[in-house]
């Protein structure tokens, strides 16, 4: 695990955990890991996000030194983006993750089965 004693190297964990731990950071992490993409091809890969808040992922990819954005000018300019060596290292844990949670899917789905069982369950006199 990790050293809790100083705030500071929690703060600093906590900060890079909820960056890589966003749902959309995830999934366009997984996408790039594919290769260089253009923009609008991304946006019609990834069901349910929105122009904003994929244009807001890769920026905070890029900010982070995950992801690098290409322009080539061009009318209209051709915009790719595609992972650093930064951003293709954070692959590894999370395939890793992803391997988990397809193996442990159903015991997790079984537990909240059973526990919402017993919550939904009225309370003995």
């Amino acid at each position: 695990m990790y050293d809790t004693s100083s705030s500071f190297e929690c703060d600093d964990l906590d900060d890079v955990i909820g960056r890589i731990g966003d749902k959309w950071t995830v999934i366009v992490v997984g996408h790039l890991s594919r290769g260089t993409i253009r923009f609008n091809a991304l946006l019609r890969a990834i069901p349910g996000i929105s122009h904003r808040m994929l244009t807001q992922t890769l920026r905070n990819l890029e900010r982070d030194g995950l992801a690098r954005r290409t322009v080539e000018p061009s009318t209209p300019p051709k915009v790719e983006y595609e992972l650093t060596d930064l951003g293709l290292s954070l692959t590894i844990p999370l395939a890793l993750l992803a391997a988990w949670a397809s193996e442990k899917r159903a015991d997790i789905h079984l537990s909240r089965h059973n526990y919402d069982s017993i919550s939904a369950a009225p309370a003995a006199l």
